[in-house]
């Protein structure tokens, strides 16, 4: 990883950020995460109440990146083949012709994703991991980039299916995006009383400057003291008395590749402890499930997660920088 990758990767974050904050005001937590889902190559799901800007967050996205953008909203009768494709007959030629989906696109919006049925999200999958579909044994390969934001209603909506732990796996990240300030919901009121501003928003990057963005991420050094310390919060978390299903490898996987984005996106060319521990609830604590115990002591995963965190010993700085 030379030095002009690094610059050249955070000046594009910096483009892509300062664009989306254009249109979703005062969230910029929220879109430095998205920005490192999408440089992870992973997917974030987006929990909240309706009319906060989930689906602006990610049509602003869309059009930043230059890339192709479809959105599927997710209802009880959804089929998988609404989601993936299906294969017609074409009685011209006298065969079947396969009709790609929705998810044949680079930027998919999977709107209220529980109030689908488990057959419906179970279509996302293979997408979402490995990134093709199979549709009548023939497997196809998706664009690329690819890259799935998904929201959901909280629980205790009517109406809402649980996601099944594999779909849950499947998401880099968990956020939410909350409601604004009120300073910052009168700059809303003041600037999209005229027009909204996402009608003016161009592009500011390409689909091929986000593929080599992804793969400079790869690039990131990992000090062996930091993997250590990312195993040490997975292992944790499948050892801790309140949880029943602890982080999975593809968690321990994702937390590394988001913590080498935080890192370009900060300008470094390699991971400190913050990285990591600053990600690790966004990264793991969707995938925890709480045992009963837990969750009749009101404790929540993110209280569990900073109760693991403290416990564990942070690397020193000198075992973290790459050698010269």
């Amino acid at each position: 990883m030379t030095p002009s990758e690094t610059e050249k990767t955070q000046e594009l974050a910096f483009r892509i950020l300062s664009n989306l904050e254009k249109v979703v005001f005062g969230k910029r937590s929220v879109l430095e995460l998205v920005i490192i889902g999408l440089f992870s190559e992973g997917h974030i799901l987006i929990e909240d109440v309706p009319g906060v800007g989930k689906t602006i967050l990610a049509r602003s996205l869309a059009i930043s990146t230059g890339c192709d953008f479809k959105r599927i909203q997710f209802t009880p009768d959804l089929l998988p083949g609404d989601i993936t494709g299906v294969s017609v007959y074409d009685q011209k030629k006298n065969e079947f012709e396969f009709r790609p989906g929705p998810v044949f696109t680079q930027i998919l919006l999977a709107d209220e994703i529980n109030r689908a049925t488990p057959k419906a999200q179970s279509a996302l999958l293979e997408a979402m991991g490995e990134m093709q579909v199979s549709v009548d044994n023939v497997t196809r390969s998706l664009p690329r980039p690819f890259f799935v934001i998904a929201t959901q209603n909280p629980v205790e909506y009517e109406g809402v299916y649980p996601l099944p732990e594999s779909q849950m796996d499947r998401f880099l990240l968990h956020t939410s995006i909350g409601y604004p300030d009120l300073s910052v919901e009168e700059a809303i009121l003041d600037r999209m009383q005229v027009e909204h501003p996402i009608h003016n928003l161009r592009a500011v990057a390409s689909a091929e400057e986000i593929l080599a963005a992804q793969k400079a991420v790869r690039n990131i050094y990992v000090a062996k003291s930091i993997r250590n310390y990312l195993l040490s919060i997975s292992h944790a978390t499948r050892n801790h008395s309140d949880f029943q299903l602890g982080a999975s490898p593809r968690a321990s996987l994702g937390l590394i590749r988001a913590a080498q984005a935080k890192a370009i996106i900060q300008g470094r060319h390699y991971v400190i402890p913050d990285d990591v521990k600053s990600l690790a609830e966004s990264v793991l604590c969707h995938r925890l499930i709480l045992n009963p115990e837990a969750r009749m002591n009101n404790t929540t995963s993110q209280e569990a997660m900073q109760k693991i965190l403290s416990g564990i010993q942070v690397p020193l700085i000198d075992e973290i920088t790459p050698a010269k």
